[in-house]
């Protein structure tokens, strides 16, 4: 449990002192540097409060009962504030305040807690509205935000309202020195991260974006093609185990068709259709984008089409 440095403190409001030359008794907290005041309803003359003692002068007509209230909003204050550090997740001095007022507090205005409730929204759209794929790789991002919340902070959340670019940029260092990520990754978990943030805005658990200055950083990604020679030695080249020959026919599938790896896995003989010229096309819809394609089925393609067709729905084995 990390150590909050909490003050309660009764201080006088001199100006706004009152026909009777009377000030009021506020109850200032100070969490971390962060200050909220009460009002405790007393109002008494400057010369009548020891602020150094924190007590109304005996010497006042009231001060028994003055001071037994201030006794009582302190203790209450205090309460407040242990019960809160007992429970675990992050607070502010608002919510010590508040909780004094009676206001019940947001249990999802937290950063993590409110990722893991889009999680569990997301997830029932499996299959409906997202891949799986997709679905974990938002998993990916909730993990590591949590340990980056327990690596910066010490906590195992953080308030949202508190959220400010400089998260992101902390963030971002942390994924890059401690787990060794590429930018281009960071910069498609930071991209993640911000989707259930928008959607806080809209909810109201926000009022702005503290992560609109955001900028990706800038990478540049370098695509390398075989060429025609190169592809000529891997279909040309002989392999020994049964696994690596298969991996080299689907290898070179994917080469003659453009298909990602999932997708030519996937590939189904319902996917296979006679084009306009007579032969036969590939027609289905790409993973990532959903966007119809279609593709002709060269005769290296095709040849390896007629080496794995199986007897199932499915063009090629499934993976072991």
């Amino acid at each position: 449990m990390t150590k909050d440095n909490f003050k309660i403190l009764i201080v006088q409001g001199k100006n706004r002192t009152n026909k009777k030359n009377q000030s009021p008794l506020y109850c200032r907290l100070t969490l971390n540097g962060n200050r909220k005041q009460l009002s405790t309803g007393i109002h008494i003359e400057s010369e009548y409060w020891d602020n150094k003692k924190q007590v109304v002068l005996i010497s006042h007509k009231s001060a028994t009962l003055y001071n037994s209230l201030l006794e009582n909003i302190k203790s209450k204050v205090n309460s407040i504030y242990m019960i809160l550090k007992l429970q675990g997740n992050p607070f502010s001095v608002e919510d010590i305040h508040d909780k004094y007022l009676g206001k019940e507090l947001k249990k999802s205005d937290f950063v993590l807690s409110y990722y893991k409730q889009y999680l569990c929204k997301i997830k029932k759209l499996v299959g409906l509205e997202i891949k799986d794929n997709t679905y974990k790789k938002f998993v990916y991002v909730g993990n590591h935000l949590e340990a980056f919340l327990k690596w910066k902070f010490k906590k195992t959340d953080y308030p949202l309202e508190e959220l400010t670019l400089q998260f992101l940029h902390d963030f971002d260092y942390y994924l890059k020195t401690e787990k060794q990520q590429q930018q281009i990754t960071i910069n498609k978990t930071i991209q993640r991260l911000r989707t259930p943030i928008k959607q806080a805005i809209s909810e109201g658990y926000l009022d702005r974006d503290p992560f609109i200055l955001h900028k990706s950083k800038t990478v540049r990604k370098t695509v390398i093609f075989l060429t025609t020679e190169e592809l000529k030695i891997l279909e040309e080249a002989v392999l020994q185990q049964k696994r690596l020959c298969i991996i080299q026919d689907l290898f070179i599938f994917c080469c003659y068709t453009g298909l990602a790896y999932n997708e030519m896995a996937n590939l189904e003989k319902q996917n296979i259709q006679i084009g306009f010229d007579d032969i036969n096309w590939i027609q289905m819809k790409r993973e990532k984008t959903q966007r119809q394609i279609s593709i002709p089925i060269l005769p290296k393609a095709q040849e390896v089409i007629e080496k794995y067709s199986m007897d199932s729905n499915r063009i090629f084995p499934p993976k072991k």
